[in-house]
């Protein structure tokens, strides 16, 4: 996965091959529209309330893809939150220079407030990310034995070797280590596909044009392999680093959460009702765009929301997105 994702020249990431939507690979949140962004940005303009509406609040995105998500929010933040908007900056971790340029263009009219960074640095406000941690390279254990990749007779194949218990996942906990390590004050927000340990099942996922390959062996260098988040392991690494968990659900129940809260008056979003309008707008697109987000059958079900806490008091009033959520230690069944 570290060769074939990420190779400086012919990795599927790192090389600009990914292509997300419907003439790409594979789906995701952002390829439904700008809702996606919109409500994203009623919960982080919640947070930057929590934290005292500071003028310094910092939105790290890593994952960016081609900048798609952040111009979404930083569009509706101009519209619809313009004291959150001059307050805000975005910084993107971007260490492919392919997506660095991409990301550069689409965000034009925003350069004003966008940064980018090769690797995390101190900040405080909110880090989030869109499936990243299931695109981490991963090792293959199962039952004590590994396996391993090797080439023979111009063919890629697996052996297998006795292995001692060991993390398979060691990427995205490095991941939850440097964030844990910069993140100041406020939230991490990861959004993924995945399981708590009791129903995690380590399979890893290749596709192609909207199709599951047999093989990660096929199409190598044009196909996404990836594997389902172990929550438990994620959220059992961040508590070790001192980060609290601030909430764990499904994406149906999460965005569903901020829905129910937009144009109170309240959290997340305290402006006109004009402006709630605006976030969720009136129109067929837009219901179709918000059915695929939040059903069961589409993309509701497929994510989870895992939320991620320091120097804040996520216990006396859980952000909206966590609203319907169970107890997360419960659900995470730690």
């Amino acid at each position: 996965m570290e060769q074939v994702l990420y190779h400086p020249e012919h990795g599927y990431y790192s090389s600009g091959k990914c292509v997300i939507g419907r003439k790409g690979d594979y789906f995701t949140n952002v390829s439904v529209g700008p809702l996606f962004g919109r409500l994203m940005l009623a919960q982080f303009a919640e947070i930057w309330e929590e934290l005292g509406r500071i003028n310094d609040f910092v939105i790290v995105e890593q994952g960016a893809h081609d900048g798609q998500f952040a111009r979404d929010v930083l569009q509706c933040a101009q519209e619809c939150r313009p004291e959150f908007f001059e307050a805000a900056r975005y910084r993107i971790i971007e260490p492919f220079p392919v997506w660095r340029e991409c990301q550069s263009r689409r965000l034009e009219a925003f350069r004003h407030k966008v940064e980018w960074r090769n690797s995390l640095e101190p900040f405080v406000g909110v880090h989030f990310s869109n499936e990243l941690l299931d695109a981490m390279p991963v090792r293959l254990i199962s039952a004590g034995v590994e396996k391993l990749v090797d080439f023979q007779s111009d063919k890629f194949l697996f052996l297998e070797r006795p292995v001692s218990i060991s993390a398979f996942n060691q990427a995205a906990l490095d991941c939850v280590d440097n964030v844990a390590a910069n993140l100041r004050r406020g939230y991490m927000i990861t959004i993924d596909y995945g399981n708590s340990a009791a129903e995690f099942h380590g399979i890893v996922q290749v596709r192609a044009g909207h199709r599951h390959l047999d093989s990660p062996f096929e199409q190598i260098g044009y196909a996404d392999i990836t594997m389902q988040v172990d929550w438990t392991s994620i959220a059992r690494r961040a508590e070790a680093n001192g980060l609290r968990i601030a909430g764990f659900t499904d994406q149906h129940h999460f965005l569903t959460g901020i829905v129910s809260e937009l144009g109170k008056g309240g959290s997340p979003e305290p402006c006109t009702r004009d402006r709630s309008r605006a976030l969720l707008p009136d129109s067929q697109k837009s219901k179709r765009a918000l059915q695929t987000l939040l059903h069961p059958e589409m993309l509701g079900r497929a994510f989870q929301v895992l939320s991620l806490a320091r120097n804040v008091d996520c216990a006396a009033q859980p952000l909206s997105g966590f609203k319907f959520a169970r107890e997360p230690r419960a659900a995470l069944r730690l």
